[in-house]
């Protein structure tokens, strides 16, 4: 597959990301439907999701360049052409928190409201940017056989097969758990007592995951003879435990 969707006077347009500004949008509608059911102040979800869009791009493409700094300190320009792929979810997820508890404080607004608000939101837009990775032909794990590549779709298997050797398509591994994710979230968020719970669990559920899909890539960025992401995996899943914890002690304390 073309992974130009089209090209505007010459500059290419490519399917990574149209599908990642997809992913943006939706999450954004759903998060401002949310904020008006909830009756949240939407102009701070639309403050946050203007702030956090661009956090995130910045964090994620530098959580990326930090870790194959050997490759771009000679090639600046590249660094920054988001185009082809490379970034770094884990980046981007903690540049916009950070720029949402900044944000947040700034307001006087509740974090883990906005937090519990936008947590589907941004499992979803997880979820559907990981199809930019298809269109790239990354994110994908180690070789398999063609009987094994047989069980997925056609498309599937073609996009898999890279100069002449068949791959896991972890990217639609990680998009099915993201999406499962989204629909435990959705239901979770109307039942739970606990302001910032559904944030928590969003960090713990989607770290699980990609520690182990991580497992299974050939692309993972390496502290040592470490992967990354499954590192950076289990300190949020951690830490999601311990703030589910220290929520829960809290607030249900005071009913």
């Amino acid at each position: 597959m073309d992974p130009v969707a089209f090209s505007i006077n010459g500059l290419e347009i490519r399917w990574y990301g149209v599908i990642i500004a997809s992913g943006m949008f939706i999450g954004t509608i759903l998060a401002i439907i949310e904020s008006r059911r909830v009756k949240f102040d939407e102009n701070i979800i639309y403050d946050i999701v203007l702030l956090c869009v661009p956090s995130a791009i910045v964090g994620a493409r530098l959580y990326y360049v930090i870790f194959e700094w050997n490759y771009y300190k000679d090639k600046l320009l590249e660094a920054i052409d988001i185009r082809q792929g490379g970034l770094a979810i884990h980046g981007g997820i903690i540049a916009a928190v950070l720029a949402a508890i900044i944000y947040t404080r700034i307001k006087k607004a509740d974090f883990f409201k906005a937090a519990d608000i936008c947590a589907p939101s941004m499992i979803l837009g997880q979820a559907i940017g990981r199809w930019g990775n298809f269109f790239n032909q990354e994110a994908h794990g180690g070789a398999v056989s063609k009987e094994f590549i047989s069980r997925f779709p056609q498309f599937i298997q073609e996009q898999m097969y890279i100069n002449g050797v068949y791959y896991h398509p972890t990217f639609l591994y990680e998009s099915l758990w993201n999406f499962a994710i989204f629909i435990i979230l959705l239901f979770y968020r109307r039942k739970s007592k606990v302001t910032g719970e559904t944030f928590m669990l969003y960090i713990i559920f989607y770290s699980v995951g990609r520690f182990f899909i991580e497992g299974l890539r050939t692309d993972s960025l390496m502290i040592g003879s470490f992967r990354t992401a499954q590192i950076t995996s289990i300190v949020l899943i951690l830490l999601g435990i311990t703030g589910i914890v220290i929520l829960r002690k809290v607030q249900l304390r005071k009913i």
